[in-house]
């Protein structure tokens, strides 16, 4: 393919550079998500090697985890917010930057209270990563194709949870902890290059402002459909977090069929991730309905299947399989919030780590209260429900602007 420039007067030919292929920018932004989920879910695993290397209790080398959320749930807005104006392109490149920076340092830190810090670091760019990324990848296909596109981003976070996790777990456990640190730092390196040389350079926003997004926030919509997230996602992380302790104190299951339950939780995450993004792609609310309701399912007939590692099996997958939900909801942020999309998606983001909160909060409470090991179960059956009741108000709401609509 050629160009007609003008030299000296003359129309002269040059050569034009073709547009990378869609699919390669897709596995890109993948990359980047890959080192953020192996980044977010190996540290949970991390936390022993940690409290013996900084000396610490496992509790306080557990505020890693919660200063990494800290980092997430107020990075999300704020980069969003600020980076209103930007290219894209470039607003990912300054992300993983502070991704490699924020990890790389993790790796090196000396004390307690810097490591705290350095989690808070890094984590500050994970949401703003998959909005942004997610708003790249849509703007590559049609609007029918949407939620897939923002899935195949997201695939990245869910095969972390498979591939990602043990490989950084098992390097810490040869050569040390803050080595996983490296691999992870190394990760998002590489995919900050890749970025560089072959994402296509997006003209600056001058129009947008952090008030423009702000404003479109009014949306009621907006803020039912962050709703269902925060609720509905609550249950999943709810028998999660549980998991390898139930599996120990519980189905007393060997040593090895842990990382083996984790990967079958990751598998069903990944299967749930591409269905429900096929789905919404076709009938958006109905698909959210429906994956809160089978969600619900799953998760009510845990505490059954606890006392057997092949009852488990099936219901931890199933489980997993919810977790697709995360993906039907930011492509429905992209929809509603249409002056506030990367505010919108950032703060889906936020909404994913507020659940990850809430649901094991509930969950501990519940087995504090003497409930059983089990009950993590019930409790995440619950909070799907609620996100359900979530999706119906949301459903009212839009039935309700619709006649109002038709009568004016």
């Amino acid at each position: 393919m050629t160009d007609t420039l003008t030299h000296h007067g003359k129309r002269v030919n040059a050569p034009v550079r073709p547009s990378p292929h869609p699919g390669l920018i897709f596995f890109i932004l993948a990359m980047g998500g890959f080192a953020i989920g192996t980044a977010e879910f190996a540290a949970m695993s991390l936390v022993p090697m940690i409290s013996a290397g900084m000396h610490v209790t496992v509790p306080q080398a557990g505020h890693a985890i919660e200063a990494y959320a800290a980092g997430v749930c107020v990075g999300a807005p704020l980069i969003a917010m600020l980076g209103a104006r930007q290219s894209r392109k470039y607003l990912l490149i300054g992300m993983l930057a502070m991704y490699v920076i924020g990890n790389g340092l993790t790796a090196l830190v000396p004390n307690y209270g810097l490591l705290l810090l350095c989690r808070f670091i890094s984590g500050l760019p994970h949401g703003a990563y998959f909005g942004t990324a997610g708003i790249v990848a849509s703007s590559l296909v049609p609007p029918n194709r949407r939620t897939q596109a923002v899935a195949r981003v997201v695939l990245g976070l869910t095969i972390a949870t498979i591939g990602g996790v043990p490989m950084a777990n098992g390097l810490g456990l040869l050569v040390g902890w803050r080595w996983a640190f490296v691999l992870i730092a190394a990760l998002a390196l590489c995919t900050m290059l890749l970025i560089i040389c072959f994402v296509p350079t997006d003209p600056p926003r001058p129009h947008a402002s952090a008030l423009t997004e702000i404003r479109a926030l009014r949306n009621r919509q907006v803020w039912l459909t962050l709703g269902i997230g925060v609720i509905g996602f609550g249950g999943i992380f709810c028998v999660y977090t549980y998991l390898a302790s139930i599996l120990q104190e519980v189905t007393h299951a060997p040593a090895y069929m842990i990382p083996v339950m984790l990967a079958v939780f990751g598998v069903g995450m990944t299967v749930g991730t591409m269905a429900c993004a096929w789905a919404a792609d076709r009938k958006m609310m109905p698909t959210i309905g429906g994956t809160l309701l089978v969600n619900a399912a799953a998760l009510a007939g845990f505490p059954g299947s606890v006392h057997s590692v092949w009852g488990m099996m099936p219901i931890v997958f199933m489980i997993g399989c919810g977790g697709g939900l995360g993906t039907v909801i930011q492509s429905r942020l992209l929809t509603v919030a249409v002056d506030a999309q990367a505010l919108a998606a950032a703060l889906n983001q936020s909404a994913f780590n507020l659940a990850n909160a809430i649901g094991p909060m509930l969950g501990g409470m519940a087995i504090s209260f003497g409930l059983g090991w089990e009950s993590v179960g019930w409790v995440g059956a619950c909070l799907a429900m609620g996100g359900f009741v979530m999706w119906l108000l949301t459903l009212s709401d839009i039935r309700a602007a619709a006649r109002r609509q038709a009568g004016g």
